[in-house]
Formats: structure tokens, sequence, C-alpha cells
């Protein structure tokens, strides 16, 4: 591992470790992002925008999703037909 963060993190996939805690629900996280991406549920803060459309998301991922509506982009392909 690069850092001994990271390894600590990994870690926790082992153990079930979630230390980051909601103080809004009951829910619980491994690492400090997974608490931030999920505060943005009850804030509903959408810091990520799409400059073709201005449509806003929680995550970066949903924001990379939705790019590809725009350009056409489909990276994953079915191992078994053309689809």
């Amino acid at each position: 591992f690069r850092d001994s963060s990271a390894l600590r993190r990994h870690l926790r996939s082992h153990t079930g470790e979630k230390p980051y805690h909601c103080s809004d629900c009951s829910k619980s996280f491994r690492d400090s992002s997974g608490l931030t991406k999920h505060l943005r549920t009850h804030t509903s803060e959408k810091p990520y925008c799409c400059c073709d459309c201005s449509k806003s998301f929680r995550d970066s991922s949903s924001l990379t999703k939705h790019l590809r509506t725009h350009t056409g982009e489909k990276p994953y392909h079915c191992s078994h037909c053309s689809k």
C-alpha cells in the first residue's frame, strides 16, 4: 500500500469496522469519503455539475455516467454477444 492510511482502510474491508457515523441517521461507513457522499443525501448538496446541461450530482461517478449520455460512450461490452 502506498501509505499506512490506505492499509488501514483496506483492513476495514476484512474486519467490518465502520468508524465513520452519520449523525442524522444510523448508517456507518468504512471511510470518510463514504460518509461525505452519504451526508449529501441529507443536505441535498450536489457539487458535481454537467457542463453540457447543468444537471447536478451528489458524486463524481454519477456525473461520469451521466456524461456518457452526451458522448454516447458505452465502455462496457458483453463478452457473449455484440452488445
